[in-house]
């Protein structure tokens, strides 16, 4: 698939979907970390779990409009999820420390969180497009 075939309405969905969960999520991580004094590990995957949740329901019935009630479904939607996270957090967390050696831990771990979540969208929509919501037969209305 050419990359001026990936934007479209179902790329505009997921968007406006991902707005309302970034902020859901966003709130949970930077909260958590900051406010109730949890680690990096802890806040970041918090947004995931529960993020994820919503994500979920949004995503399947609105943004790619998936009638599956198939647990492959939800099995596939999870294993995106953690692979996205992992490599999404996995990459951030270095890069950051790298490029931002001389700051606090806490500058450091607050941009890396959110880098990790800017890798994350790109990383989630591409699994959740053609992995765990993808329409086998081709039929999704474009």
């Amino acid at each position: 698939m050419k990359i001026t075939n990936m934007i479209d309405k179902t790329l505009i969905k997921f968007v406006m979907v991902g707005i309302v969960n970034t902020l859901f999520g966003s709130a949970v991580m930077f909260a958590m970390y900051n406010l109730l004094g949890c680690s990096y590990w802890v806040s970041s995957a918090a947004n995931y779990i529960f993020g994820s949740i919503l994500s979920f329901f949004l995503n399947k019935h609105f943004t790619f409009q998936n009638k599956s009630k198939d647990v492959s479904v939800v099995i596939k939607f999870t294993i995106n999820i953690i692979v996205c996270y992992l490599l999404a957090y996995g990459l951030a967390r270095p890069a950051v420390r790298l490029l931002l050696s001389d700051s606090s831990m806490k500058v450091r771990e607050n941009v890396a969180m959110l880098a990790g979540m800017i890798l994350f969208v790109g990383f989630n929509y591409i699994g959740q497009r053609f992995f765990a919501f993808a329409d086998p037969k081709g039929e999704r209305d474009q």
